[in-house]
This record gives structure tokens, C-alpha cells and sequence, in this order.
């Protein structure tokens, strides 16, 4: 059972005001060892607002934000973290291999260049010009450029926009391996299936404050739909009119559906087609739950 040991990033009651913007109102939100945060909500939510805070970045007007117990500004907490946010500065005129070389040297316990190439996939690009790069291989390096140091505590904002499958499942294997090194990791991202296969804990933001949290189990049982898959004739327009549907849209073959109650649906789908085959049943998913927390709170 985990305590406040390991608890690494906290912030407590923070409000940051842009203007007229209301950014974050009394967020209130901890980061655990060896966990994986989701900080999930439509744009302008508060999440980079919130992750700023936690870099030391901004500072809230209200409240406070701390990294390991101390003002996350301060160099003893910056130098046992890793970012990779949205905006990258980094010089192009510098080969990978030397970029890697130069962040390294922040940090007092730094991997090896050649683990932080193999955990970032970004082996082949160590002699190539940064700024000559695609965007999918800068953020590659951006990741790698992140994890460096061998960080304690990692904040992603968006990792995998922009990267291939490949590119992608490599990212997401060496998150898993932080992760078992007791790596805290706090993590953005507009892909729901993302936050569901990674996360430990989701928190979800709107209108700058937090409206749902809890395992990627506890916030999908907020929702009680049902997603239904079936090989069927039977036309997804006409099912999407039926009474207690979400939606349904054929994908080949198939037919997707969402609904608030599976049994009716289903006695109502074989009554219509007798061959109907291949039938699956499963609780909506995160990404269902999150449209439904998100209506809510607008």
C-alpha cells in the first residue's frame, strides 16, 4: 500500500487566472512513484495550464504546486525530471547524438547514449541534422531527450502526436519500463485508447477544474453503456434510430454500437437478422466515459 513517500508531484488547491481566463480553479491533484497519471480533458481544459505549474514553469496565483516536497522552480527538484511537452526549443543546427550528449550533461546520474537511443528508437538518426529531421523523428528525439536523465518524475504532453505505429509502440514500451523502475509518469494525450492501455489513474479536467478521477476501471464504470460488435445486414442507420442507442456505424462487416442497455439491443438485432454472427458484448470504454464526464461538467 502506497503512503505519502511516494507521493512525488502535488498540487494543492491551484487557481491560475490568464486575463478573463479562469485556467485552473482549486485544482487539487497528486503524482505517485511507479504510477502513470492521465490528466485527460477537451483543449483548454487546464492540462498544459497544470503541467506548467508542476514544472515550476508558471506559478499559481492561489495555491501552491511542489515537486518532491520542494518549489518546483528550484534546480534540486528540476534536476530529477523529465519533459516533453508540446513546444520543443531545441537548437536544429546540432546532430541528435550531440543533443543527447548536451542533456545528458544536466543531469547527475545520466543514462548512457546508447540506452536512451534503444528506449527512444532514435538509434538510426544519432549522426543526422535535428532541424533536418521530420516531425515525427524530432519527437522521437524529444523523448529521448526527456528521459536523459533517468528521471524520477516524467511529464508528456501529447508524446505520440505525429508518430507512426512503430514509432508509437516503442514510446509506449518504455514508458511500461520507467514505470517498473518506479518512474512517476504524467501524461497528456487526445488518444483515449492511449490513456486506457498506460494509465494507472486518470484525472479528468474541465473548465479548469477536475471533474472525475480515479483508476481507468473506476471511470469507466461511471458510465453504465455497453458497446455492442456484431457481422450483421442489418443497416447501422436504422439501428443508430432504435430506442436507448448512443450511436452505430458500420466499419466492413461489422457494425459498432453503443448503448445504454445490451439485452434489448441484442434480442432486437437477431429478431432482424437471423445470420447474424461473430457477437460481442463489452462495457464502453474510457473514451465513451470520458464524452459522458465531459458533457456533464459543460
Amino acid at each position: 500500500m502506497s503512503d505519502d513517500t511516494d507521493v512525488v508531484a502535488v498540487l494543492n488547491g491551484a487557481s491560475k487566472r490568464f486575463g478573463k481566463l479562469q485556467a485552473l480553479d482549486g485544482v487539487n491533484l497528486q503524482v505517485r512513484r511507479g504510477n502513470v497519471l492521465a490528466l485527460l480533458g477537451p483543449n483548454g481544459a487546464g492540462k498544459t495550464t497544470a503541467i506548467s505549474l508542476l514544472l515550476g514553469l508558471q506559478r499559481p496565483d492561489a495555491g501552491s504546486a511542489s515537486l518532491f516536497g520542494l518549489a518546483p522552480h528550484l534546480l534540486a527538484a528540476r534536476r530529477r525530471i523529465g519533459a516533453m511537452l508540446q513546444a520543443a526549443a531545441v537548437p536544429d543546427g546540432l546532430r541528435v547524438g550531440e543533443l543527447i550528449a548536451l542533456f545528458r550533461s544536466y543531469y547527475p546520474n545520466p543514462r548512457t547514449i546508447a540506452d536512451i537511443a534503444a528506449m527512444a528508437g532514435v538509434e538510426m538518426l544519432l549522426a543526422r541534422q535535428y532541424g533536418k529531421l521530420s516531425g515525427g523523428q524530432q519527437r522521437r528525439v524529444q523523448f529521448a531527450l526527456a528521459i536523459a536523465g533517468r528521471a524520477e518524475i516524467l511529464f508528456l504532453d501529447e508524446p505520440t502526436t505525429g508518430l507512426d505505429i512503430d514509432a508509437r509502440s516503442t514510446l509506449w514500451k518504455t514508458i511500461r519500463t520507467l514505470v517498473n523502475e518506479g518512474c512517476a509518469i504524467v501524461l497528456t494525450t487526445h488518444y483515449l485508447e492511449e490513456a486506457e492501455a498506460l494509465a494507472d489513474s486518470v484525472a479528468v479536467l474541465a473548465n479548469g477544474r477536475i471533474v472525475a478521477e480515479g483508476s481507468v476501471a473506476q471511470i469507466r464504470a461511471r458510465v453504465a453503456q455497453k458497446k455492442i460488435r456484431c457481422v450483421t445486414s442489418t443497416d447501422a442507420g436504422a439501428i443508430a434510430n432504435w430506442p436507448s442507442m448512443r450511436s452505430a456505424m458500420r466499419d466492413g462487416d461489422r457494425v459498432e454500437i453503443v448503448a445504454d442497455a445490451a439485452e434489448a439491443v441484442v434480442r432486437r438485432l437477431l429478431d432482424q437478422d437471423a445470420q447474424l454472427q461473430e457477437l460481442e458484448i463489452q462495457r464502453a470504454g474510457l473514451a465513451e466515459a470520458f464524452v459522458e464526464i465531459t458533457k456533464e461538467a459543460a
